[in-house]
Parts: C-alpha cells; structure tokens; sequence
C-alpha cells in the first residue's frame, strides 16, 4: 500500500572506475520525496463492452511524458477492443492472466499470454484489434 506524506531516504551506492584497478565507492543521498496526490482509478468504458481501470490519461494525472494512457483491463469474450485505429505513437501490452489476440489490417496477428508483451509501433497509422481469447476466463493485463 501506499503511506501519505511518508518521506522515504535512499541511499545508493554507485561503483565508478578509475585508472587503476582499485574501484572506488560513491556514496549518493536523494531529497526526500512526499507523495502528493493518491486517487482511485476512473472505471471507463473501451472498445465493445470492454471496462478499463484508466490509470494514466486522465484529469487527475496530465503531464506524465511521454506517457498519454495507462489502463489496466479485465475482459473476456464477447467484449474486446474490436477494429480501432492507432498513429503516431506505440502501444504495450502486459498480461497476468489469459490470453489476448492481436490482429492488424497488415495481416500481422499472434495471442500473448501471462508474462508476455507485446509492442506495436503504429508510426504513420494502423488499425488492428485486440480480443480476449476465451469466454470462460478473462484476459487481464496493461
């Protein structure tokens, strides 16, 4: 969990090398850090029937560069994010559990499953779509 107003001290250790084979230890010290702000992420829909926990791109936190969205999601079939387009900007994709299928209008396709990532580089524009993999068990990931 997280602790409000906790102030938290780290101390690092930095090995740097000289000419000599003797390495010498660099002890560095960091400000305080506070936590300013703990929220609750917004439920939103997305895609066809799809719910997501919409943690990056909203009111609550702007300006986290170079990031525009964070959602975490939980779905299984029928709901999914069906054909929808993407440019200009890449897409990462984290499961925990089940499995998501990707297909793009390139005819690149493949499923991830717990562990796996997937990254797309939608550069000038793509349009694909990201399925859960089965009825039964919900596909759950970032």
């Amino acid at each position: 969990g997280i602790i409000k107003n906790k102030k938290y001290r780290i101390s690092i250790c930095a090995k740097a090398q000289t000419q000599s084979t003797t390495p010498i230890f660099i002890k560095m010290k960091t400000s305080l850090k506070t936590i300013e702000k703990i929220f609750k992420p917004n439920v939103v829909p997305e895609g066809d029937g799809a719910r997501v926990r919409r943690i990056i791109g909203t009111q609550d936190l702007k300006r986290l560069d170079p990031f525009l969205m964070l959602d975490h999601f939980n779905a299984k079939l029928p709901a999914g994010f069906p054909d929808h387009p993407h440019r200009g900007f890449e897409t990462v994709t984290y499961m925990l559990k089940g499995t998501f299928h990707h297909e793009d209008f390139k005819g690149h396709k493949g499923s991830i499953s717990p562990g796996d990532v997937q990254w797309m580089t939608a550069g000038k524009g793509i349009v694909h779509a990201e399925m859960p993999g089965s009825f039964e068990e919900a596909g759950d990931g970032f």
